[in-house]
């Protein structure tokens, strides 16, 4: 499928995810500032939420919600991810980042991760389905 805005907002309507409408949102609200529109997925997959570039998940206060809200989801995408890879521990899926002494990511600090993968990982999901992008995710 041809990377469009219009595809984009298919997609989000067509989901029944809401963390997938809610990245799908973010695409749409970012489409009219990007020329090449890959690097739309491109600046959040290759740099990170870590670096800043979804500013509205850089404040622990806005991660925090962002986790509590998409926990459902983002715990599916870590289901999926640990079965594919064959890993169940998230010390070694996230290493150094993730803090040992709060396994149930009652903490800040492992939802803030949590938060963030959630949407890097959705970003991806979504960003599978355009052609023009096969080459970069």
């Amino acid at each position: 499928m041809k990377l469009t805005l219009s595809n984009v907002k298919s997609l989000k309507s067509e989901s029944d995810n809401n963390l997938t409408r809610r990245v799908c949102n973010y695409v749409i609200q970012h489409w009219h500032s990007y020329e090449d529109k890959t690097n739309i997925f491109k600046d959040v997959l290759y740099h990170g939420c870590i670096s800043g570039i979804v500013s509205e998940l850089i404040y622990y206060s806005d991660t925090v919600k962002f986790y509590k809200k998409y926990n459902d989801e983002i715990n599916s995408l870590l289901t999926e991810l640990m079965q594919s890879i064959g890993c169940f521990s998230l010390n070694e899926i996230f290493r150094d980042r993730f803090d040992e002494e709060d396994p149930l990511c009652i903490d800040t600090q492992n939802q803030n991760l949590l938060a963030w993968f959630g949407f890097e990982e959705t970003l991806r999901n979504i960003g599978y389905n355009f052609e023009q992008l096969q080459d970069y995710i």
